[in-house]
């Protein structure tokens, strides 16, 4: 069974806790929170019909695009190996599905240095062109994933919050587009884990903005 959207569930057991704690002295609705959650998913859906509406050209669907993950903390990018293979995997699928050109993990690992892969979290175009034009890529999907941690004293539970931030730009540099991603939870502290929840659950909206952006905006030349 496919797990429960972690905004459902975390708001599900944060009320139940609520209600615990407090005797049930305020009413929930479960068919309220229900109408509520299907009011988000169509708004969700319609959202990503719109972004799949544009059109685009058949000669960037032919553009390779690069995906790669990497921890994201106060003092930069941390990319640590396959940590975020099945992540990137997921956003690479999502990619594939609407037509566009990527490439798998093991074809980037054979073509690119764990190095020359740096290169595009520390912002130097010059070594990640060099890394680009290696593996073929006129695109780079550049995704920081960043965690927190916090002890709720309400329902006396840890909580722990995922942001992933991704930017679409070009070999030379240029950002195309940028899309967020976010959610918290009860669950403990595998944040990777949660992160991989978070890109099943938004990836499909996410990956749709980046494809809008990059069908209007990638084939522009540079200002």
């Amino acid at each position: 069974m496919k797990p429960a959207p972690l905004r459902a569930a975390s708001r599900l057991l944060c009320c139940g806790l609520l209600l615990a704690a407090t005797g049930g002295a305020r009413a929930f609705s479960f068919a309220e929170d229900e109408k509520q959650g299907a009011a988000e998913e169509e708004g969700r859906r319609g959202r990503i019909a719109q972004h799949l509406a544009v059109p685009c050209k058949a000669a960037l669907r032919n553009q390779g695009i690069l995906v790669a993950l990497a921890d994201q903390t106060a003092d930069g990018y941390q990319l640590q190996g396959s940590k975020y293979g099945r992540h990137a995997a997921v956003i690479n699928q999502k990619l594939k599905a609407l037509g566009l050109k990527t490439y798998t993990a093991e074809e980037q690992r054979a073509r690119i240095a764990q190095a020359e892969m740096e290169a595009y979290f520390r912002n130097d175009p010059d070594a990640a062109l060099a890394a680009s034009s290696k593996l073929g890529a006129a695109f780079v999907l550049k995704g920081g994933v960043s965690t927190r941690t916090a002890y709720n004293p309400v329902v006396r539970l840890p909580e722990v919050y995922v942001t992933m931030h991704f930017t679409l730009a070009a070999a030379d540099g240029r950002t195309i587009s940028t899309a967020t991603a976010k959610a918290e939870s009860y669950s403990g502290s595998d944040t990777a884990g949660m992160a991989l929840e978070l890109v099943h659950e938004q990836a499909e909206e996410v990956v749709a903005k980046l494809y809008n952006d990059y069908c209007r905006a990638a084939g522009k030349p540079k200002k």
